[in-house]
């Protein structure tokens, strides 16, 4: 098999994977509110059950179509998530009611195990020497997809509300045609195994943390990080959108802007920072930078601020990596693998639960039913999480 060509394929298939999610990130608030027939700040509850639905499709089938790729090969699997993400594009372009969008959602939650298919089959072509490099491409991917999705998606617009998905569903087709003539098998027969249950159960994967109880405390801390990041995750779109009357257009700048910010920060200045001041002030630094970003959001009174405020924002991810090598440097070595999947799937726990806190709460303090108009509520508990998320890693790192 020649394994470049593989390489290749795959770098492509998650970039326009990450391009696709981002070119219809602008659109969505607007597309809801026309479906449903509400306003923009009302329609981010709607937004939060989609994320919701795709969050716990995922985290029920991710495991069971790895799994699966472990009997099958990876191709089969990689095909059919790519072409469950066409098909949802499809249902939301066509959409005649929030409904579709709903069940459009649900495939591609089912579907959606390209990145973990994906990293399996980057593993299976690889070896000491470029495992490594190979591993780069998924963010390499993910970075350069978020910062030309977006941007696109609210060009794109002008077209039209639909546009960007009828584009998402083309450029995912196009791959999936691309991959079933071009897309060698990397798992060899003598190397696959048998379909087990047992080991496709995603809670079973989370209850591996109760072996490292040194690490239960940052785990936590990682916890917090990743449901008040859903405070920005989730409600961006809505928020500007309600409080700035951004256009789709606009939305899909300031996200590309967000592209560019945190490529910069992950690909260049945390290798310069973290040498130098080591993990743990990392982790401080950091997410008190987060959460200086999550309150500044919510004072924002121009529209102009949220620009500026995303600097100090993106700058805070310099806590993430800190604080995963931290975790990672108090399991044994034997063990890394087992916890890597356990943090992916508390990863994906928390894309479940902090989408609809934080659009339920967007809808609330903007609806008529609140005493007083907060339209900052979700930032100000994501800085709140961000915090009691230093607090509770300050207190781990002290007794370890």
């Amino acid at each position: 098999m020649k394994k470049q060509p593989a390489i290749g394929f795959i770098f492509i298939t998650l970039f326009i994977d990450v391009i696709g999610w981002g070119l219809i990130i602008p659109v969505m608030p607007q597309l809801i509110a026309g479906l449903k027939h509400i306003p923009v700040n009302e329609a981010s509850r709607d937004g939060g059950w989609l994320l919701f639905v795709y969050a716990l499709m995922q985290f029920v089938c991710a495991p069971i179509l790895g799994n699966l790729s472990d009997q099958y090969g990876r191709r089969p699997v990689l095909l059919f998530s790519l072409f469950g993400f066409g098909v949802d594009y499809i249902f939301m372009g066509f959409a005649p009611t929030f409904g579709w969008l709903f069940l459009g959602r649900t495939i591609s939650g089912i579907t959606g195990a390209s990145f973990t298919t994906a990293s399996a089959y980057i593993a299976d072509i690889s070896n000491s020497e470029t495992r490594a490099k190979n591993f780069g491409l998924v963010g390499a991917a993910f970075g350069l997809g978020f910062i030309i999705g977006p941007a696109i998606g609210g060009l794109l617009s002008g077209l039209g509300i639909r546009a960007p998905f009828y584009a998402a569903a083309i450029l995912t087709l196009l791959n999936w045609l691309y991959g079933y003539f071009v897309l060698p098998e990397s798992l060899s027969i003598e190397n696959r195994r048998k379909f087990e249950w047992k080991r496709a159960n995603p809670l079973g994967s989370l209850m591996h943390l109760k072996k490292y109880p040194t690490v239960a405390g940052l785990v936590l801390a990682l916890s917090l990080v990743y449901l008040g990041s859903h405070a920005v995750q989730s409600n961006w779109s809505y928020y500007t959108a309600y409080r700035f009357k951004w256009t789709p257009k606009t939305i899909g700048i300031s996200l590309a802007v967000v592209g560019i910010l945190v490529a910069s920060v992950q690909a260049g200045l945390i290798r310069i920072i973290t040498p130098r001041i080591g993990n743990e002030r990392s982790i401080y630094y950091g997410l008190l930078l987060y959460s200086i970003g999550m309150f500044l959001f919510a004072l924002a009174s121009q529209s102009w601020m949220m620009f500026v405020f995303l600097i100090p924002y993106c700058l805070g991810g310099i806590s993430g990596p800190a604080l995963q090598a931290t975790i990672s440097g108090h399991v044994p070595p034997n063990s890394q693998g087992e916890l890597q999947g356990s943090l992916t799937s508390l990863m994906s726990l928390t894309s479940i639960i902090g989408p609809l806190v934080m659009t339920n709460l967007f809808a609330y303090f903007t609806s008529v039913q609140s005493p007083v108009l907060v339209p900052g509520a979700p930032f100000i508990l994501g800085g709140i999480l961000m915090l009691s998320s230093s607090i509770v890693a300050y207190k781990s790192l002290k007794q370890s």
